[in-house]
């Protein structure tokens, strides 16, 4: 883990800071790597059940990748084939959130639509300025904001790479939440705490069965739907919910 990432672990949250303040938590491929080894720790445990990403200092989230790093890649193709944060974040089975204070630009924009839920600072603005240098998005860029915002707004982003601020990205539906920065980690951390007290093989379900429902035409997706509920309904946490219900208890969820 180099020292450029943060990777902490508080009861059932965990927490990826992207830690190069100074540069605006642009991410290099060290760090990528970081990241990736991050998410397969998440991954591997039973007693982590939401992850928070966010950036360290007040001015940036993520500013994308550092633009000086990718004349280091020998060939395009060698490029297409990097260890990608974005990638990684996405192959996280928690549930994760984005806490998004300052710059969310490029390569920070796609990290950020690649988790589940992102709430944001008021000083928050979220970017594609790739085509501002030539080229554009390949985290997923067109496909999250045609889904976040609609393809008028992702157009408006994508084609002429300008910020939005915070509660512009509200009122698009790009993030659920716009907080002062001061409490933007004690809400993210609420609405883990949230989380992890729900069924986790639930929560890690619903996780899937919404980004199937992206893809998956109506019939599909609901039979698809029904195939996880089912799933979920025979597990022992399932027992367990029902149980505490008649016995009016708090359930006692083990990722079983």
């Amino acid at each position: 883990m180099t020292e450029d990432i943060r990777f902490e672990v508080d009861g059932a949250v965990a927490t990826i800071t992207l830690n190069r303040p100074q540069k605006l938590n642009a991410v290099t491929p060290e760090m990528a790597k970081a990241i990736v080894a991050a998410v397969e720790e998440c991954n591997d445990s039973d007693t982590i059940r939401v992850v928070i990403v966010t950036g360290a200092g007040e001015r940036s989230f993520c500013a994308g990748s550092d633009i000086k790093e990718l004349d280091t890649y020998e060939t395009p193709w060698q490029f297409r084939n990097r260890s990608d944060y974005c990638d990684a974040i996405r192959k996280l089975l928690k549930p994760t959130i984005a806490a998004v204070n300052g710059y969310a630009f490029g390569g920070g924009l796609e990290t950020a639509m690649s988790c589940d839920i992102r709430i944001a600072s008021d000083n928050a603005q979220f970017a594609a300025p790739e085509i501002k240098l030539g080229w554009i998005g390949g985290g997923g860029m067109a496909a999250f904001l045609s889904h976040s915002i609609g393809a008028s707004n992702a157009a408006l982003m994508l084609m002429t790479g300008d910020p939005i601020p915070a509660e512009k990205a509200l009122a698009w539906g790009l993030v659920s939440d716009v907080v002062p920065q001061a409490e933007l980690l004690a809400r993210a951390r609420t609405i883990a705490d949230a989380i992890a007290s729900r069924a986790p093989i639930a929560a890690e379900t619903a996780k899937l069965n919404l980004q199937a429902a992206h893809s998956m035409p109506l019939d599909k997706a609901i039979e698809y739907e029904r195939d996880l509920q089912t799933i979920c309904f025979a597990t022992e946490d399932a027992r367990e919910g029902r149980a505490a219900f008649k016995e009016k208890r708090a359930p006692v969820f083990k990722r079983r």
